[in-house]
Order: C-alpha cells, then structure tokens, then sequence
C-alpha cells in the first residue's frame, strides 16, 4: 500500500483512538485532552408542580398527660329551691311474717326479798338471808345465800343491813368480784348501811352479800327493831328471741 492509499486509515485509527477518550475539534484538526475541573454550580431549576397526597400513615402514641390545670373559681349559686312536693301515696303492705316467740317462756319472771335470823356473820364468806319475804322464780338459794340468775336480763340489787356494836365492811359480789362497797363506823347507836346498783346478768351467773373486811362484821339482829334485807329483781330480760 502506498503512501497515499495508508493516509486515510491513520486518521480513522487516531480518531477512533481519541473516541475512546475526550475529544476536542478545533479548526479541522483532531486534538485527544484528559477532562478539566468541574465547573460551579448552576443556577436552581424551576420547582416541579406539587406531587400527589400520600396515604394517611398510621395512629401515632397517646402522648403523656399534661399537667392539673388551675383550680377554676367558685362558680355563682343556683336558683332557690323549689317546694317540697307533696307526699306520695302509701305502698302495699309487706307480707305477714312468722310469730315472734320468747324463749324466756312463762319463767320470764325473778325476784327475790330476804331478810338476815342472825348477827355478825362469817368473814369473806356468803350471808345468808335465811327469811324469805319472796322468792319469785327460787332463783335465790337460803342455804348458800346467793341468787343464781336463770334469766339472762338486766337485774336491780339493793341491800338495807342494820349495824351496833361494830364498824360495817359490807359489798355485793358478782362472780366473785365486788361490784358495790359499803363502809359505816359504829357511833355506839344502831345504824342503817345502805347500796343499790344495776347490773347485766348472764344465765348462771352468782349475785351475794359478804362482809370484805376483817372484824368490820357489825351487821346486827333485831328481831324486835329493826331487819337487814337484800332485794334484787329482774327489770328486763336479755333472752334471745328466735
């Protein structure tokens, strides 16, 4: 191949070669350069339109509560109240119900009165009231000087003892407990030493006399002057109704 017929092909494979990299032509001439600097930045592009509205995303959490607010101020007071209505009629009467019944029974019934046959009894020990004036229900025993109580209820006790000679120590006992105490000084006369009280009796329960101090035992025997009772009576009974 001649000069001439090699020519064109030199340029193509120049050509192609420069192709593969970045061309410049400059006045019909074939010039191959490696890229330069990037340039500044242009000017902002006109905002696009609007896109569509999405699809509504899911609840959010409860966010926490907020603080108490203020306490408000008293508000004004309502109107006057209006007037009573009147008063409505009577309902049906309710069902009969069972009888009542008292288990105390015909037995719901004590009292007792008893006066003392001799002086200066025992020390610390029962006295024994050995004359019964009454004995209603013989709830009161003569021989051990005690009232036994056979009716649970709410009993009165009072006792009138006469006294010479001696001083007078002289209480009542429940249980063995004294519930009164009664204290007279012998003046050299015939004295009258006197108590009552109230109490709550169970069934069983024991109710007496004794003298609680050492010869204070001046309780004294008169057939001709005077007595020293003991009374006591059942005032309402506590018996469970059924």
């Amino acid at each position: 191949m001649d000069k001439s017929e090699k020519w064109p092909w030199v340029i193509v494979s120049h050509l192609v070669s420069c192709l593969r990299r970045n061309i410049t032509i400059q006045s019909s001439q074939l010039v191959c350069s490696v890229p330069g600097p990037e340039g500044p930045a242009g000017n902002p592009g006109i905002p696009g339109s609007p896109g569509a509205i999405g699809p509504m995303g899911p609840p959010g959490k409860d966010g926490p509560d907020g603080q108490d607010g203020e306490k408000g101020a008293k508000g004004e007071r309502g109107g006057v109240a209006g007037k009573r209505g009147e008063k409505g009629e009577s309902g049906d009467p309710g069902q009969e119900g069972a009888p009542g019944r008292c288990n105390c029974g015909s037995t719901a019934r004590s009292a007792f009165s008893v006066a003392v046959t001799k002086s200066y009894p025992k020390e610390r020990m029962p006295i024994r009231f050995s004359r019964i004036l009454l004995n209603e229900g013989d709830h009161y025993n003569a021989s051990s000087g005690k009232f036994v109580c056979a009716i649970p209820g709410v009993y009165y006790f009072t006792y009138d003892i006469n006294l010479a000679n001696k001083h007078l120590a002289i209480g009542l006992v429940h249980n063995g407990q004294y519930k009164i105490k009664t204290f007279d000084a012998n003046t050299g006369n015939n004295d009258v030493a006197s108590g009552s009280t109230v109490l709550h009796l169970q069934q069983t329960d024991q109710v007496w006399l004794q003298i609680f101090y050492s010869e204070q035992n001046g309780l004294f025997f008169d057939p001709f002057w005077t007595d020293s009772t003991f009374t006591g009576f059942l005032i309402y009974n506590t018996a469970i109704y059924k």
